[in-house]
């Protein structure tokens, strides 16, 4: 997806300028730190962008989906809006939410009907962050 390859270039980006330059130990010259060596120093001691914005959508999701089909907010999520659509392909949030349940193993669960159930839905979101990145 292009907005994880994006947020993953934001992240290194940042980390870059958090952590600095870093002094070459044989010849004494400064450079960036490599890609290996900001996971090393980054990526274990928290979780990385990709996954909390996977984690806060799902808990909007869950949010949204326990508000009742009345509510415009529901109909947006789910895609029962009313009226016009604008021209182009209009961002349907349910396809995120049913791909990070594929990510997690749940891709047949329907996700409103999960989102009911608070505790479950919970530790649907606890999964979602411990999801392993490439």
């Amino acid at each position: 997806m292009w907005e994880e390859r994006r947020l993953k270039l934001f992240e290194k980006s940042v980390l870059r300028k958090y952590f600095g330059t870093k002094r070459e130990e044989v010849t004494g010259e400064w450079r960036k730190p490599h890609s290996e060596e900001l996971n090393d120093m980054y990526e274990y001691s928290s979780p990385n962008f990709v996954r909390v914005i996977k984690s806060r959508r799902m808990r909007w999701a869950g949010h949204v989906a326990r508000m009742g089909e009345r509510r415009g907010v529901y109909r947006v999520w789910v895609g029962r809006s009313e009226g016009k659509r604008p021209l182009g392909r209009p961002k349907r949030y349910r396809d995120d939410i049913k791909m990070y349940l594929q990510e997690v193993g749940l891709g047949s669960v329907d996700w409103i009907d999960l989102a009911e159930d608070r505790d479950r839905w919970r530790e649907l979101l606890k999964a979602v962050m411990n999801i392993r990145i490439k």
